[in-house]
């Protein structure tokens, strides 16, 4: 096993030095879109925690999904968190894993700079909705009695633009319609749907989809409506981008994987221009999107 290692790690760490170059070269070329992306992240959350000091408090409404879902309670609340966590962290990782597996169809960079987009879009549209109309959270801090339902007028700016981090992220209020997690999920689970590999996975996320819905609701966090709006608005969204996006450079022919085994100078500079000719090729119209 040690002999193993031994013969195996110099190999994986050339392969993840070379990778490393040719992504710092697309990020190099795309680093405009991958900042903007992620700033709106920041300017989602401002929105959100901004749209907090319009909440009032109020009787929860008639909801279809907590009529048909038992309440999880507050002894329960961090279980849809787990599972969005979890959704979270595994569909990132599965983005780096380029740097590390042979078999592979994406490039980090350039898969990034397409989910930027989706939520960008998606988050657009949550931002102008929620701000249309503010309605009665159904959080359990949300309630009438609690200190968070209500904020009082912010001290100064900087509250503001600080979005009151952490508490300000994790217990908002208002910013409903619709679900900003849903939006991550789906996001997530298309991108996978069409650059992954494995259909047991695909199956397997669709399905987590599904649960983290039915959690958030049973864990009073959002309206059903909340979800409904999520899941035909992203996909719609996602429908329209992929039409409008450049198609992403496919790497799983094998023919522009870095080699794991020494070359020779010759050959290793041929086979490092090759590698970056073809990705430029593919790439030319990504970055004028």
């Amino acid at each position: 096993m040690a002999h193993y290692v031994d013969r195996e790690a110099p190999k994986l760490w050339r392969k993840i030095c070379t990778e490393a170059l040719i992504e710092i070269s697309l990020l190099a070329e795309n680093w405009k879109l991958i900042l903007a992306g992620l700033v709106f992240q920041y300017i989602h959350g401002l929105a959100a925690h901004g749209v907090h000091y319009l909440h009032r408090p109020g009787p929860t409404l008639q909801d279809t999904g907590f009529f048909l879902l038992p309440e999880l309670g507050q002894n329960k609340f961090y279980i849809s968190e787990t599972l969005f966590t979890f959704i979270f962290c595994s569909f990132l990782l599965w983005t780096f894993h380029p740097f590390v597996f042979q078999n592979k169809r994406i490039y980090t960079v350039l898969i990034w700079c397409r989910i930027f987009a989706y939520l960008v879009a998606s988050q657009s549209l949550r931002i102008v909705t929620f701000y249309s109309t503010q309605l009665p959270g159904p959080s359990y801090h949300c309630h009438e009695g609690s200190k968070l339902a209500r904020l009082p007028p912010p001290e100064s700016v900087l509250e503001v633009v600080l979005i009151n981090f952490p508490q300000g992220v994790v217990y908002g209020c208002g910013d409903l319609i619709f679900s900003s997690h849903m939006i991550f999920t789906l996001v997530f689970v298309r991108t996978y749907q069409k650059f992954g590999t494995r259909r047991c996975i695909k199956q397997f996320a669709w399905l987590l989809a599904v649960i983290q819905s039915l959690l958030i609701i049973a864990s009073r966090k959002h309206y059903t409506v909340d979800i409904v709006v999520a899941w035909y608005t992203v996909n719609l969204v996602a429908f329209f981008l992929d039409g409008k996006l450049p198609e992403l450079p496919d790497r799983s022919s094998g023919a522009t994987a870095p080699p794991l085994l020494p070359l020779s100078t010759r050959n290793k500079d041929g086979k490092n221009k090759e590698e970056h000719q073809k990705l430029l090729n593919g790439n030319s119209l990504a970055t004028t999107s």
